[in-house]
């Protein structure tokens, strides 16, 4: 075997022991950098499994595996790319590119909890290495495409960050765009992650290569120089960039040993594969990003000297799908500058149309510009030449940087489109404007050691002459560039590559005639009345309105409520926006109803579920399912966690609830259900149990209280009818003893209901604290108390107007003032319910015209200003008209338990009238109005 002072790079290694000698104070350390590069390059060229490197999204890359795969026609392409996402690659003829490869897993079992959901994206785009090469083996007859690298699974086992909770989002953070959302919070997978780890390395490359980013270096300095190159310059080019980012990179112990591990993995499942298979290295391609081609664990190559022992897999299921994915979003994902991928595309559809290389492409690939030829079938490769590799670094590292000479006309072009977008989008552009693009394209590139401006140079110039300080529109002047060159394209994943439950879908939603598989809103009329098949296709639109996110399905018009059906809908769907979203469904279920069951039990049966969140889950059963055995077993649970429940943070929301669903089955049901009976005694007993200590409690609101009162008066006939007794509520006033002002208020409208207070006397309690000046300042909370009283009180909200009337007209303006804003917070928050009451009652009491205000007399004041009228005796205008209709008094009489006949002498009903004389006048105003 040739030692590598004897192979084809001895004249470099002498040449950078010299370099080495003359600039650095000592050669050792240097030296060592520099001679271990070359020695990593050595070692890889003359590997016999042929190794290539490659960059993700680099044309460079895509460019020179197109050639090699035509030249050496290879049996067996091993990819760097998750295994368990091997059977998936078939499905991307029935894609538009750019895809995403996903695993996705909801319910892990080996991963801490605060990790779920897991999910891994590789996205593909068509001008990158690995599409060239799984087109090439899924196309070409013979060839076995076998991916090399972890697994999904892995990717997570390996990662040593900590367990962490969720951090919850920052509400002043600007809104994702939808292009960048794509993959969610994926983790992302690719073949060749080729940046520098070492920062100062590449804030010192971006410098004096005069470029602002990492992309547009690796543009000027390496795409385009390789461009035109040869497999063979190709290859030892991107192998001393691999081995110059890894020798330099920070001593990082955690990340080294994942690349390392990578590496062992990788060498392990393709030793594993030559030896099951019995082929030939030499009609092997590896296909790796350039970092870790310059390997150097013991286990590199086919004639590595141990076994890496690979862990198995943990017990999460995982699931398996193409998303939807667009440049935007791959450059989001990994770092790249905005418009790099974009950029990239155009450079590989120039360079095919400059080289003439033919690219290959599955057949049938959706959004193809040109049709995939058949493979042909796979001949053996020529014989290996014999010897190493010729040194091609040498003359590439000493070869002066070729200046592309201006292209004027391209140029011009891109000047005149650029101004005519911006026009579109409101900019004030000019022919000026282009001009002035045109030449200051030409001065940066010349400011920058560029005879001919590349696309960052000219987006650099189209800012700075058109976009000056303001953005008119929704995209400033650098997007329009992006987009000019060729735009955020945004991938479709096909009809056949769609889960069972995304197919169901579109199925369902075909009546609609509305292609759902488009991107952009589209609106959907349903006249269900007209065409009662579309009832249908409206149950799946609001089933997806639940699951999807806000905006993939928006009801315009029609609504859907416990017991209501809308005959007409008009509805604005997005769901080729948000096709991962739907996908991402497939991944929990078969069916839509299915998955927003499993949705429903999950809720239910969670750790934080409470007894609101349960009934509201049984409230979605019945209103998207239907579900008459889900909705009694969630209703059960319900139950359970109502007994089980310490606090009343939830009572406002379950006494809503509750009474919606008691309102449904009284019109929709013969009998109540079992579950919400035992749920109003129960929680009728529950209630009466915490009043007290809720009362007193500081964490406990008024709006709580009042909804723990407005369950025990509204449920109170149901709860006694099943065997509750009243006692319990009486026994629980008696035992509340509240403080906060707004509480005591609260209690006086509880004891009102039940007959302890009169109206009378809660009046008179209220001129009390307006009489008393170390009360007045606490009058508003009294207020706010009483108006909290509407929700178990509604028949209050007559004195409710009145003692707020009252505050206005006696309150000084340094309480009334800081109060107002409190009422109309209150009335907003908790008051949706409430506002109506006293707006219909204020317009009963108060006059209709302004007119008639300045006379106007509040009625409970000429109440209270009346006299009191004497009661008639025996022989009065009364009795006689009750002695002239004897079948009144008789029935008064009956009434008030008095029996016997008339008598001449004495009466009887002029005994029951002196005895209730506030009877005898209410009687005579009726009759004398009669």
């Amino acid at each position: 075997m040739t030692t590598p002072s004897e192979g084809a790079f001895t004249a470099l290694r002498t040449q950078l022991q010299q370099a080495a000698a003359t600039f650095a104070d000592g050669p050792e350390a240097l030296e060592g950098i520099l001679l271990g590069i070359v020695d990593d390059v050595d070692r890889a060229v003359r590997e016999p499994l042929e190794i290539f490197p490659v960059c993700h999204h680099s044309p460079a890359s895509a460019i020179a595996m197109a050639r090699r795969l035509r030249d050496k026609q290879p049996k067996v392409v091993y990819l760097e790319l998750c295994e368990d996402l091997a059977p998936l690659l078939t499905e991307l003829r029935n894609c538009e590119l750019p895809v995403a490869v996903q695993a996705f897993a909801s319910e892990i079992d080996g991963f801490p909890a605060e990790w779920a959901p897991l999910s891994v994206v590789a996205p593909i785009t068509e001008a990158s290495a690995e599409y060239q090469a799984i087109a090439y083996a899924l196309e070409t007859p013979g060839v076995e495409l076998v991916l090399v690298d972890r697994s999904c699974d892995h990717v997570f086992q390996w990662d040593t960050r900590e367990p962490r909770p969720a951090e919850p989002a920052d509400p002043d953070a600007p809104a994702a765009q939808e292009e960048t959302a794509l993959h969610g919070d994926a983790v992302g997978v690719e073949i060749g992650d080729l940046r520098p780890r070492f920062a100062e390395l590449e804030e010192h490359l971006l410098r004096h290569g005069r470029v602002r980013h990492w992309s547009e270096w690796w543009h000027q300095y390496v795409e385009l120089p390789l461009g035109d190159g040869d497999h063979d310059t190709y290859r030892q080019v991107m192998l001393l960039i691999g081995s110059l980012f890894r020798r330099l990179a920070p001593g990082d112990p955690e990340r080294v040993r994942v690349d390392e591990d990578r590496e062992r993995h990788m060498w392990t499942r393709m030793r594993e594969h030559l030896a099951a298979t019995g082929t030939d290295p030499a009609d092997c391609l590896y296909v790796c990003g350039a970092f870790h081609a310059a390997s150097r664990v013991e286990e590199f190559g086919v004639g590595g000297t141990t076994t890496f022992e690979i862990s198995p897999p943990t017990a999460t299921k995982w699931q398996y799908g193409l998303i939807p994915s667009s440049n935007a979003a791959i450059e989001a994902q990994f770092g790249l500058a905005a418009g790099s991928v974009s950029i990239a595309a155009s450079v590989w559809a120039k360079n095919l149309k400059r080289t003439g290389v033919r690219p290959y492409r599955l057949a049938g690939q959706a959004g193809a510009k040109k049709r995939a030829k058949p493979g042909k079938a796979v001949t053996p490769a020529g014989p290996a030449p014999a010897g190493p590799p010729p040194d091609r670094l040498s003359g590439f590292l000493r070869r002066l940087p070729v200046l592309d000479p201006l292209d004027e006309a391209e140029l011009l072009g891109w000047s005149v489109e650029i101004v005519r977008a911006a026009r579109r989008n409101g900019y004030l552009a000019s022919t000026a404007d282009a001009i002035a693009v045109f030449e200051t394209s030409i001065l940066l590139a010349g400011m920058r050691d560029r005879a001919k401006p590349t696309p960052y140079d000219f987006q650099d110039a189209a800012v700075t002459c058109i976009e000056k300080d303001t953005v008119p529109g929704r995209r400033d002047v650098g997007r329009l560039v992006e987009i000019m060159m060729g735009g955020d394209r945004i991938g479709r994943v096909g009809y056949d590559a769609l889960p069972p439950l995304a197919r169901d879908v579109y199925d369902r939603l075909a009546p609609l005639e509305v292609n759902p598989q488009q991107r952009g809103v589209r609106r959907a009329l349903l006249d269900i009345a007209a065409r009662p098949e579309l009832e249908q296709c409206s149950d799946v639109l609001w089933m997806l309105r639940y699951l999807m996110p806000q905006g993939a399905a928006r009801p315009i018009m029609g609504e859907r409520r416990l017991g209501e059906r809308s005959i007409q809908e008009s509805w604005d769907l997005a769901l080729g926006t948000h096709q991962r979203a739907l996908i991402e469904l497939g991944y929990e279920g078969v069916s839509i109803e299915q998955v927003l069951e499993q949705r429903l039990r999950r809720t239910a049966y969670g750790p934080r579920a409470t007894a609101a969140t349960v009934l509201a889950a049984v409230e979605d059963a019945t209103l998207y399912l239907g579900s008459r055995r889900l909705a009694d077993e969630l209703g059960t649970r319900a139950l359970e966690v109502l007994a089980a429940e310490r606090s009343v943070d939830g009572a406002p929301e379950v006494l809503a609830r509750v009474r919606r669903l008691l309102a449904y089955y009284r019109t929709s049901e013969p009998v109540l259900p079992a579950w919400i009976e035992s749920f109003v005694k129960t929680g009728y007993a529950h209630y009466c149990t915490l009043l007290p200590t809720a009362c007193t409690d500081e964490e406990a609101s008024v709006r709580q209280v009042a909804a723990m009162l407005g369950f025990l008066f509204s449920m109170e006939s149901l709860a006694l009818s099943l065997g509750c007794d009243r006692t319990q509520l009486e026994l629980a006033l008696a035992q509340s003893h509240p403080r906060e002002p707004s509480k005591v208020a609260l209690l006086w409208a509880a004891q009102l209901q039940l007959g302890r207070l009169s109206r009378a006397e809660l009046r008179a309690r209220c001129d009390e604290l307006l009489d008393n000046p170390l009360v007045v300042p606490a009058y508003p909370r009294y207020l706010s108390g009483f108006v909290h009283a509407l929700e178990p009180v509604p028949g209050l909200a007559d004195f409710v107007v009145e003692a707020v009337s009252n505050a206005f007209g006696r309150l000084p303006d340094p309480v009334l003032l800081p109060w107002l804003p409190t009422l109309i917070s209150t009335l907003r928050s908790g008051g949706a319910e409430l506002a109506p009451l006293l707006i219909r009652e204020a317009g009963r009491v108060f006059p209709g015209r302004l007119a008639a205000l300045d006379a106007w007399v509040p009625p409970w004041r000429a109440e209270a200003a009346a006299p009191v009228r004497p009661v008639r005796r025996a022989g009065g205008g009364g009795v006689a008209l009750l002695a002239a209709h004897p079948a009144t008094c008789d029935a008064v009489a009956t009434l008030l338990g008095c029996d016997g006949a008339w008598e001449a002498a004495a009466p009887r009903g002029a005994e029951l009238l002196d005895r209730h004389p506030d009877t005898a006048l209410a009687l005579e105003a009726l009759l004398t109005a009669r």
